[in-house]
């Protein structure tokens, strides 16, 4: 065989080398190893506890160490934003026949769509300072608004009641590395204190509403769910002294409540007053018993008179 070994010939890893010089040249390497990971200072990722206000005792940031994880798993970088960032899908669509459309994306090596909401968070933030204040993202679902904030540097307080949301959350806070920024609190904002009894479909878990018209309104056909969960008013967990940037409400329907329940909030004076992007759908917020006109005439009452429409979402500020 013209490629065999030669079994007369001995071969050595280093050649020229002594046995006893091998040996104290890979003491001296191990011990360099050992005195450089002994040396590092360990340095945990921070609570949110540890960079938000004191939160009421009724209710805590979710422990995502604790939260028990999901699968499978199918997160990925999103296209198309300044700051990018990763998220975790929860809808995974009809496997295997009609699978979710960024699910076929990563298959073929693509980066995630961008959802309209990242950009249009960091489009107004771009005007903001890290620093000057909070984030408050109310039905967060995967976290596509609370990552597009954190990637930029902003503190984030996340509300959402649903638990394979929640776990995606989780996922996301660890992908891109801001437990620091992120509070994520297991519960839907409203205007009252207590347990609320929520729907949410099979396999749509972007549609779970409180109003179980409102979640099956385009997915008929979904097995619905019923479960409780918690609820509380913003006003009830956000201190009058915390700065809000931008607050930023998607709940199916259920706006009206969330913004009574956050009428302190939205009552600060001017410039102090956050930036407001809320779901206006005619249709959701009939079958949570509101419409449009009411929470535009709430809105008024409380400053807001300058609202305009981006599709389903209206954008209100205080000149």
């Amino acid at each position: 065989m013209a490629n065999g070994w030669k079994k007369e010939k001995t071969y050595s890893l280093f050649p020229g080398q002594s046995f006893i010089q091998v040996g104290t040249i890979s003491i001296v390497f191990l011990i360099l190893i050992f005195f450089f990971f002994c040396s590092k200072p360990t340095s945990p990722l921070p609570s949110p506890l540890s960079t938000f206000p004191a939160f009421p005792t009724s209710i805590s940031p979710v422990d995502c160490s604790a939260t028990p994880q999901a699968r499978p798993i199918f997160a990925n970088m999103v296209e198309g934003l300044r700051f990018p960032f990763f998220y975790s899908l929860s809808d995974m669509g009809a496997l295997p026949d009609r699978p979710h459309k960024n699910i076929v994306r990563m298959i073929k090596g693509k980066m995630f769509q961008r959802p309209d909401i990242s950009a249009t968070i960091q489009e107004v933030l771009g005007k903001k300072k890290v620093g000057e204040g909070i984030v408050v993202d109310v039905g967060a679902n995967v976290g596509m608004a609370t990552f597009a904030a954190s990637a930029m540097g902003f503190r984030v307080m996340a509300f959402e009641p649903v638990f394979e949301n929640i776990q995606k959350i989780c996922e996301g806070i660890f992908f891109n590395r801001v437990s620091g920024r992120v509070a994520l609190f297991a519960a839907a904002a409203s205007d009252k204190r207590g347990d609320i009894t929520f729907h949410k479909l099979e396999g749509r878990l972007d549609n779970s509403a409180v109003s179980s018209v409102g979640a099956k309104l385009a997915f008929k056909s979904n097995k619905e769910v019923e479960m409780k969960v918690k609820s509380i008013p913003l006003d009830d967990i956000i201190p009058e002294s915390q700065p809000v940037l931008l607050l930023k409400i998607d709940v199916q329907g259920w706006e009206h409540h969330v913004l009574r329940g956050a009428t302190k909030l939205l009552s600060r004076k001017g410039p102090k007053a956050p930036y407001l992007i809320y779901e206006e759908d005619e249709r959701l917020l009939q079958a949570s018993n509101s419409t449009s006109q009411e929470v535009r005439q709430f809105l008024a009452g409380v400053g807001y008179k300058s609202c305009t429409q981006h599709g389903t979402d209206a954008h209100c500020t205080k000149q």
